[in-house]
């Protein structure tokens, strides 16, 4: 029984898992495999460290970026050690079995990532737009969101081994996924495909879209409301800029990454399968397997919080190996945090001579005891007492969204 196995799968590695395209382009894809998965590693590995050092102080809504990672870091380790040295061997070398667990593992973490992207977009709507609801999100809600974001995107990576579907070699060869040709000749494929599109992208993608437009215009109306109360040095804020940013690259992240391969699939689903060129899927599938680098360097870009936290620990890195001793690092970080404080309390004042509290300027980076001096600056620099009062209040929505 074993020889017939192996022989089945030597017979299927020398016909079904030969390359389609041409040697060069699969050393040129295993070579950008090899640098999406070095920086996904790096990336995801940060992003979870940053996370870790602020773990008693983590929002609900950060629950969702580190699962996000963890979603990343699992496609990364689960599928690019397999397709690099097959892409330059210029053939899938591991067999069916390992073929159908390598499909599944790329369904289930790239669903669980676009999947969490979506419940993210859902709950930041939430809190920015509707706070009263938005307000009783705990972090226990957090946590069991999380996991039915894993059990959903479960589903249907279980399905085709449950003959919902299939799994199958990708047209182009040296990697397998879900089979696109099915659906031309069965109809449980069909239906599978069907509600892949459907509630795996179609939905998603409108829910992303719609979540961040209600944001945007919320954040704007209260941004106007603001403008008639504030100097107009501070009419252009950081909360607006940040939600613009992060809704942008998220939107951005999420068509860049999924929609090339969607519209080849739905090509190959619903048309003639052999029409389609292979460099197609594999160039789609390039894209898709980029979003494990890409969500990473937008949420350290992008949160104040996050990006507060991981300047100082290579800030204390720095430290540790300018003075070669760890003896060092804890006075050195209380003296360069105690100076900074200093520095800070005497340069920025109210205009009416009195030293303001610090309470509402420190509030997404009080975890890592970083001062943060733009929010700081724009809020307090020659306003009045109640101007002060409502810049704050204009504050808000972005401490509730990060």
């Amino acid at each position: 029984m074993l020889t017939t196995f192996q022989m089945g799968n030597a017979s299927d590695t020398s016909a079904v898992f030969a390359s389609t395209i041409s040697k060069e382009r699969d050393i040129l894809m295993g070579s950008l495999y090899s640098v999406f998965c070095v920086l996904s590693l790096v990336g995801n590995c940060i992003l979870l460290l940053v996370a870790y050092h602020k773990r008693s102080t983590l929002k609900p809504a950060e629950f969702f970026i580190i699962n996000l990672s963890i979603s990343d870091l699992g496609m990364t380790l689960s599928l690019f050690p397999l397709a690099i040295p097959s892409a330059f061997k210029h053939r899938w070398l591991f067999g069916e079995l390992t073929c159908q667990l390598y499909a599944m593992c790329g369904v289930l973490f790239g669903l669980c990532s676009l999947t969490n992207l979506t419940a993210l977009s859902f709950v930041c709507c939430l809190k920015v737009c509707f706070p009263n609801h938005g307000n009783r999100f705990s972090s226990s809600h957090a946590r069991l969101l999380v996991v039915a974001v894993w059990g959903y995107a479960s589903v249907f990576a279980v399905g085709p081994l449950a003959r919902w579907g299939r799994y199958s070699p990708e047209p182009y060869g040296t990697a397998c996924c879900i089979d696109w040709h099915a659906p031309n000749h069965e109809l449980a494929a069909l239906s599978y495909i069907v509600c892949l599109f459907v509630f795996c992208y179609a939905l998603p993608c409108a829910t992303i879209f719609l979540s961040y437009t209600f944001i945007l215009l919320t954040v704007r109306g209260s941004r106007q409301a603001v403008q008639q109360h504030v100097s107009p040095q501070t009419k252009t804020t950081n909360t607006h800029a940040l939600i613009v940013k992060l809704s942008v690259a998220v939107c951005i992240g999420f068509l860049g990454a999924w929609t090339p391969y969607a519209v080849v699939a739905i090509w190959a689903a619903f048309g003639d399968a052999t029409l389609v060129p292979p460099d197609a899927f594999a160039l789609a599938a390039m894209f898709a397997k980029s979003s494990t680098i890409y969500n990473p360097v937008v949420y350290l870009l992008c949160k104040p919080n996050f990006r507060a936290c991981l300047y100082r620990d290579t800030t204390l890195l720095r430290q540790r190996i300018y003075r070669g001793s760890p003896r060092s690092e804890p006075k050195a970080h209380f003296g360069s945090t105690s100076q900074r404080n200093k520095d800070m309390s005497v340069s920025v004042r109210s205009s009416n001579g009195q030293q303001d509290s610090y309470g509402a300027c420190t509030e997404n980076a009080a975890p890592c005891h970083v001062m943060t001096p733009q929010r700081t600056a724009c809020i307090l620099t020659e306003s009045t007492n109640r101007e002060v009062t409502v810049s704050r209040l204009a504050d808000k929505p972005q401490a509730d969204f990060l």
